[in-house]
């Protein structure tokens, strides 16, 4: 298992019928708050805390309540469907589960996603130091925009 929950030979989650085909192979029901949920991940394509997915949500007509918008997000998150990152502001939730870095903007507090693959000799170096075998990484990026 790697460390966001999914065994290895699981097909990471990249699209929204891939976080669909996940939750029905996890036996999670479809419902239609949570269909709600991942379509709207899939289409904003960043990192959203409840409260903004709620408020989004109901923008756009679809009645939800707190506490299911909270109850499918947990669901979601804790079966490596959907991504939670915790901030000290509280949990953003992304759409994107499987192995990925942040590019995390000083100036607007977003957070990018972005795949990057580190150089075969700096992973080698941190196994020489550690004496571990890497088999995943993550890399948390920080930057200002550029005027």
């Amino acid at each position: 298992m790697n460390p966001h929950g999914q065994t290895l030979n699981e097909k990471p989650v990249q699209s929204l019928d891939d976080a669909l085909e996940r939750c029905q192979q996890l036996g999670m029901r479809l419902s239609r708050q949570r269909r709600f949920i991942l379509e709207l991940l899939w289409q904003e394509q960043e990192h959203l805390s409840a409260r903004e997915i709620y408020n989004r949500l109901n923008q756009r007509g679809k009645d939800v309540g707190h506490t299911s918008v909270y109850q499918n997000l947990e669901a979601l998150s804790q079966n490596g469907v959907i991504e939670c990152i915790e901030r000290s502001g509280g949990r953003l939730y992304g759409n994107i589960s499987d192995s990925h870095s942040h590019v995390n903007c000083l100036d607007s507090d977003q957070i990018l996603d972005i795949q990057v693959e580190l150089p075969a000799a700096l992973i080698e170096e941190v196994e020489r130091k550690t004496g571990l075998k890497i088999t995943d990484y993550r890399v948390e990026f920080y930057g200002c925009r550029v005027t």
